[in-house]
């Protein structure tokens, strides 16, 4: 979900759909907006020569997409084994119910109200599925329940709403906090720093291949927007509508009402600081 149009890294060139590394494929959900960009990306990720594969966000209530995700698996020899969730969203969880029920195989989330069938996720586990290696990075904000997967083998981690492929990604007041998703961009820094992480799988828009880049412009973008709603309060605006209309007067207005979620959420960061 985006609230900014400015491209953050490089993107991978071509069509989403079908685009990832050498492990993760992403088949696009037809759910196209201003708040999910070109649709929601469903990943696949599978080992190679494993015939188990892993579905990370299903996406929507959609059979006709759900489905073809499954074909999809199919046609590479493997079967569904596994469905993890960033977070609970619609654009990326509604359909996960569905979706086990389809491919009879359990839902593993940050939040237990999203599970069905398997266990949760917390921060340290790492799935192993058919061989394959994804370890669970907590990376709230955006959401409180907010997960990435980190894919060693490639080199990749799969941010869900935490960073896209397009624009910037909103703090999803009261639920979302801004001081938690400044410390998970942070954390995603540490992946491309420490961990040798040099693309990021997002959950809307295009693969980016510069990671540390993009974490990079993210952090830059969230200071600057916050010395922004800070002036906006000290020249007298003082709702969360009004700083909207004063900061984010380039931005699409079918974009203010994420936007004034996110202000919410500096306004409330900045009160913690305390007198702006």
């Amino acid at each position: 979900m985006t609230d900014a149009s400015a491209l953050p890294g490089r993107p991978l060139g071509g069509p989403i759909d079908g685009t990832g590394t050498e492990r993760a494929r992403c088949v696009l959900a037809p759910n196209p907006s201003p708040m999910t960009l070109d649709g929601t990306n469903t990943w696949i990720v599978a080992e190679q020569d494993s015939d188990l594969a892993v579905v990370i966000d299903p996406g929507p209530l959609d059979d006709g997409h759900l489905r073809h995700v499954i074909a999809t698996v199919e046609r590479t020899g493997r079967r569904v084994a596994l469905t993890l969730l960033t977070h609970g969203h619609p654009d990326h969880a509604e359909g996960a119910a569905r979706f086990a029920e389809l491919t009879r195989t359990p839902v593993r989330a940050l939040d237990p109200a999203l599970r069905l069938g398997g266990e949760g996720l917390a921060a340290g586990d790492v799935i192993t599925t058919g061989g394959l290696e994804l370890r669970v990075v907590p990376t709230p904000g955006h959401t409180a329940d907010s997960l990435s997967f980190h894919l060693p083998a490639d080199g990749a981690v799969l941010t869900g709403d935490t960073v896209l492929g397009r624009g910037t990604t909103m703090v999803a007041h009261p639920d979302g906090r801004l001081g938690d998703y400044l410390d998970s961009l942070r954390r995603l820094r540490s992946l491309t720093v420490d961990d040798g992480v040099s693309s990021v799988l997002p959950g809307h828009g295009p693969v980016l291949q510069d990671a540390a880049g993009a974490v990079e412009y993210y952090l830059a973008h969230r200071a600057q927007r916050l010395a922004q709603v800070e002036a906006a309060v000290e020249s007298g605006h003082s709702s969360a509508r009004d700083v909207v209309t004063h900061v984010y007067a380039d931005v699409d207005r079918a974009l203010w009402p994420a936007a004034e979620l996110s202000v919410r959420a500096q306004l409330e960061y900045l009160a913690g600081r305390g007198p702006v």
